[in-house]
């Protein structure tokens, strides 16, 4: 099984479990092995699918103010645990491959290949809402098809995308390009970095 079918079936069963209850509060119970990778990329999709139900959240009009920026507040943490999850997503593929010499023709991918299995992640979230939007407009042909069309779409990108990730680890695995693993050092969370914040200490 290519890595990419591996992975979206592990981001579809994590959805499905999200939307047992559709509740951002609930439990995460990930089923996968500790530490292996199917319980990363599980874990990955659970912050993706709590953070999308948070976004929708905070964009109602008639929010209380505290509750928004308590919101706010969950999201800012969420893209820091996505961006550490990312990272060591990458560590795994980066110690997968540790011991392949890459040829001297190898280049350097734009994109690791965790920040692109994050895009998967977030495609398969896509594709779930849109086949519901797609399944809420049945009595309406019209709104339907366009719906539809929006679906295919997606449906497509995530041909496109799996495909150009699992072929990205093949000339990883086969020397073809390499990979490294940088930080992101998101500024604005650290407190010895964000002048806002150290200027409070």
């Amino acid at each position: 099984m290519q890595f990419t079918a591996l992975a979206f079936l592990v981001f579809e069963k994590s959805i499905e479990d999200y939307h047992q209850w559709d509740d951002v509060d609930t439990t995460i119970q990930n089923p996968y092995p500790e530490k292996s990778i199917e319980y990363y990329l599980y874990l990955k999709n659970w912050i993706d699918t709590v953070q999308w139900h948070l976004e929708d959240i905070i964009r109602d009009p008639r929010i209380e103010p505290v509750k928004a920026l308590e919101i706010k507040r969950r999201i800012d943490k969420s893209n820091q645990d996505r961006t550490d999850l990312v990272e060591l997503i990458d560590s795994y593929f980066f110690e997968k491959y540790r011991n392949i010499r890459p040829s001297e023709a190898a280049t350097l991918n734009t994109e690791s290949p965790a920040w692109a299995i994050d895009r998967l992640s977030i495609l398969a979230l896509k594709i779930f809402h849109m086949q519901k939007e797609v399944e809420r407009r049945d009595d309406n042909e019209t709104g339907k098809k366009a719906y539809q069309d929006k679906l295919n779409i997606l449906l497509e990108q995530r041909k496109d995308l799996s495909l150009a990730i699992d072929r990205l680890l093949e000339d990883i695995e086969s020397g073809k390009k390499y990979m490294k693993v940088y930080k992101q050092m998101k500024m604005y969370n650290d407190p010895d970095l964000n002048p806002v914040l150290y200027g409070k200490k």
